[in-house]
């Protein structure tokens, strides 16, 4: 029953939100994130929580401000998640500006491929919808596989039809067919902050340890593909982007030492983006190896996404 009322107010927010004027929705959407910030559920006060490592010097009130600024960037990124089926081709184009976009574009030309990788900071499909649109160029990426069916269904089916092909995080194949597309000079586009299976790169994040998938670096390693940092954020009515210089494969190492210095240059990029632009950051999860429930035999367990 709570699988079928889920999906079906998913359903309702990309058959209905999509329809109402523009400042009706995001009137709505301020609505539910003040809203949700004052019942301060556990999703609210873990995001307090991953903020005070951010900004560990910030008091209790700055937090709470950051929390509030953080919901309602939140229910942004889903408001315009709902609603960008129907935005037109221009304003899809117009409405998001990227720095150093030449990483990308000379990689791209060049014929190496890129990943992309970037964490959970303002709109993140909106930037791939972006991409397929402004720089006509299609890419790959990886969805977790949610439960129900359907709604994972629903998030594939709005994924393509901004033109992304999406595979299952589950089901061992996706690496395969990411390193296919990289070899023949393609994109992949990968959301890296959090890692989902447990058995992720133990990284230093804002001093502390934390897991992020390796993925991103593993395929670069193996295609030559350039591995490149992506970190966004809300100015208004505008969403803005930088992409990081490419990280490099070390010279050195085993694969997974190597793996593991490209993972934390990962993070690094990811903490500065995340340091400039706190309350766009939308990690509502445990994410901190301190924070996780301990598995029987001493691992960390995650949390789904």
């Amino acid at each position: 029953m709570k699988d079928r009322l889920t999906d079906a107010l998913y359903g309702l927010g990309w058959s209905t939100v999509k329809k109402l004027p523009e400042p009706v929705a995001e009137r709505l959407g301020r609505t539910i994130a003040d809203a949700a910030w004052k019942r301060r559920g556990k999703g609210v006060l873990r995001l307090e929580a991953n903020l005070a490592r951010v900004l560990p010097d910030a008091t209790p009130q700055r937090l709470a401000e950051l929390s509030r600024a953080g919901m309602r960037s939140y229910l942004r990124y889903w408001m315009e998640s709902f609603r960008l089926p129907s935005w037109s081709r221009a304003r899809i184009k117009d409405g998001v500006d990227v720095k150093d976009l030449h990483h990308l574009t000379d990689g791209l030309a060049a014929g190496k491929g890129a990943v992309v990788a970037l964490p959970h900071l303002a709109n993140w499909d909106l930037a791939g919808a972006w991409v397929t649109t402004r720089l006509e160029t299609p890419f790959t990426t990886v969805a977790e596989r949610l439960k129900p069916e359907t709604l994972y269904d629903r998030f594939v089916a709005y994924r393509e039809s901004l033109g992304m092909e999406v595979l299952p995080h589950t089901g061992g194949s996706a690496f395969g067919t990411l390193a296919r597309r990289l070899r023949a000079g393609g994109l992949v586009c990968l959301v890296a902050d959090r890692d989902l299976s447990a058995s992720g790169v133990e990284v230093k994040f804002f001093g502390e340890s934390a897991r992020m998938p390796g993925g991103p670096a593993m395929l670069a390693q193996q295609t030559g593909a350039l591995l490149l940092p992506v970190t966004l954020w809300y100015d208004g009515a505008m969403m803005r982007g930088r992409i990081h210089p490419p990280v490099d494969v070390p010279e050195t190492g085993t694969r997974a030492e190597k793996t593991s210095v490209m993972t934390q240059a990962l993070a690094d990029a990811f903490a500065t983006g995340i340091a400039d632009h706190p309350e766009d950051w939308h990690m509502l999860q445990r994410l901190w190896l301190a924070d996780l429930e301990p598995r029987p035999g001493g691992t960390a367990a995650g949390e789904p996404s």
